[in-house]
């Protein structure tokens, strides 16, 4: 079983910077691949990004794309989530979420088995 922490989450002006952390506990992480979502109020569930753990391969979501970067650490087990250029439109909650399988739709939320709690960025204009 594995176990995913989000944090760094908080609030910001539009422009500002934020890095979220994802660390995976339990087991060592030896999966697939680990990836963020985000969920506005009133809105389904979005893929940002993810990224392969064996490769360091890496796949954003156009809104996110040139601003946000995501990356891993092997020997802490987290995954990170740099958010540069943010825009209140990139207020939301936003979960780590781990998959041990290949999987060729890293963007489809259905397939990731484990998911962190959750933790809210608020961008203001």
């Amino acid at each position: 079983q594995v176990r995913l922490v989000g944090s760094g989450g908080g609030v910001v002006q539009a422009g500002d910077s934020l890095r979220l952390s994802c660390a995976a506990s339990g087991r060592t992480f030896s999966g697939y691949a680990m990836g963020w979502f985000r969920q506005a109020p009133g809105k389904a569930r979005d893929f940002v990004a993810a990224i392969i753990w064996s490769s360091s391969s890496t796949y954003y979501a156009d809104s996110v794309k040139g601003r946000f970067t995501i990356s891993r650490d092997n020997a802490e087990n987290t995954v990170y989530l740099q958010m540069n250029s943010l825009k209140p439109e990139d207020t939301a909650v936003y979960y780590c979420a781990a998959t041990n399988y290949y999987t060729p739709n890293l963007n489809l939320r259905a397939h990731y088995t484990y998911w962190g709690q959750g933790t809210q960025v608020t961008v203001s204009s």
